[in-house]
């Protein structure tokens, strides 16, 4: 026997899964202790509990790690147009045969388990983006890359948006970040900041103000640009789309946003005050996260978490689990621990040889750096309330799955 041959787990980044495994365990760690009662009966798999069903997933998700290391890495590239069609048509579908869960419709009921596609599809568009920008393209094909690219991931997005599911929806644009690491005009980029002004500015006042701001920008650039015909008529030109943007505002935000989400909107900018309504979830977990302190109270001598004032404790706001219970020094090694995996996905990123690995990384890079950053501001009341976990550490099958193949995919991919 060849003792020199490769077999299919060489190579694979211990790094990576000490950083998965690590952050896995936290998860179902705080799972525990947000669940735990002193006066009843322990059982490592009581399915009655939410720990229970967490470490069956958790068994299933290394089961499933295992599955993708052993794929060949030709079959990912040859096949990621065919898996993104196949999950485009699943998401398509939970749109008509799907459930209901917290108003949106983006749940698969099978018995007494459900599952959220969408979380799948994260992946799937990493997939089919790092085939795009990975081919070989003509002089002509290279103007249009870029509509393209945003049809990709547009896609999705809305169909999240028909599931009435905005976070997921949002979490396709995490993709920016790879857009310009492969050339993206970064004057966009300065639009959509600017566009994020002009949002909350018509949301704060209403559109006459924005479009008093916009007209007195257009006077300065005008001044700036006359006797240049050609940047005369981009400078209005670019007017026009933010007029228009401007009174589209207060329709996305009148008939796209659900009212709970739009109430939380409201909170974060002031507009309203509702400490037992909208503002109770934020409120509860800033007092969690605060009466942590430093060193926190110690593992499973929480309270706010433990006597259920924080909503959605296990999944959406399980951070302030871990704020309330470790404290300060807990959060910022939990950030720390993000990082380090984000910043090694990056650097083996740009390590592979493969362009189709490279882009890949960066995919999952951007899109679990998304979630951390969102997850944690909404609970600290830093961004709006939209719902998204909380990466390998969140309560749900469907989350740590997906997660668990957006990650292992590259980890199979990694050529170094």
């Amino acid at each position: 026997m060849n003792n020199n041959q490769p077999t299919k787990f060489k190579g694979v980044d211990t790094q990576l899964i000490i950083y998965y495994v690590a952050l896995v365990v936290i998860g179902w760690l705080t799972i525990y202790s947000s669940a735990y009662d002193s006066t009843q009966p322990f059982h490592l798999f009581d399915l009655a509990q939410p720990y229970g069903r967490q470490l069956i997933w958790i068994i299933a998700a290394a089961v499933l790690a295992f599955i993708v290391l052993a794929i060949d890495t030709k079959l990912i590239q040859t096949y990621a147009y065919l898996v993104y069609a196949v999950f485009m048509l699943l998401i398509l579908s939970v749109v008509f045969i799907g459930t209901d869960i917290n108003g949106a419709k983006a749940w698969i009921k099978i018995g007494s388990f459900s599952i959220q596609p969408i979380e799948f599809a994260k992946f799937a568009t990493a997939l089919a983006i790092a085939k795009f920008f990975s081919s070989a393209k003509t002089d002509k094909e290279r103007k249009t890359q870029w509509i393209t690219a945003f049809i990709l991931i547009g896609i999705p997005a809305v169909i999240a948006l028909l599931q009435k599911d905005t976070g997921s929806a949002l979490v396709f644009t995490s993709f920016i970040i790879l857009f310009y690491r492969e050339g993206f005009n970064g004057w966009v980029l300065l639009a959509g900041i600017f566009a994020i002004i002009l949002f909350v500015l018509t949301i704060v006042t209403n559109e006459l103000y924005s479009v008093a701001f916009l007209t007195v920008i257009l006077v300065v650039a005008l001044y700036f640009s006359k006797g240049d015909k050609m940047k005369t008529l981009r400078n209005i030109g670019i007017y026009a789309g933010f007029v228009l943007f401007v009174f589209a505002v207060n329709f996305a935000y009148n008939e796209v946003l659900q009212s709970h989400q739009r109430q939380r909107i409201d909170t974060i900018l002031g507009k309203s005050v509702d400490p037992k309504g909208a503002d109770f979830n934020l409120n509860q977990s800033k007092i969690a996260i605060g009466s942590g302190g430093f060193f926190g109270k110690g593992y499973l001598h929480g309270t706010q978490t433990k006597l259920n004032f924080v909503p959605e404790q296990s999944t959406d706001f399980i951070f302030c689990g871990i704020g309330e219970e470790w404290g300060f020094v807990g959060c910022t090694f939990l950030i720390a621990l993000y990082l380090a995996l984000i910043i090694r996905l990056i650097l083996l990123s740009e390590k592979q040889r493969n362009p189709f690995s490279r882009i890949y990384g960066y995919c999952v890079a951007s899109i679990i750096f998304f979630h951390l950053a969102i997850n944690v501001g909404m609970t600290i009341g830093l961004v709006p309330i939209i719902g998204i976990p909380l990466p390998f550490i969140s309560y749900g099958g469907s989350s740590l799955w997906g997660f668990t193949t957006l990650l292992f995919i590259f980890i199979k991919l990694d050529d170094n």
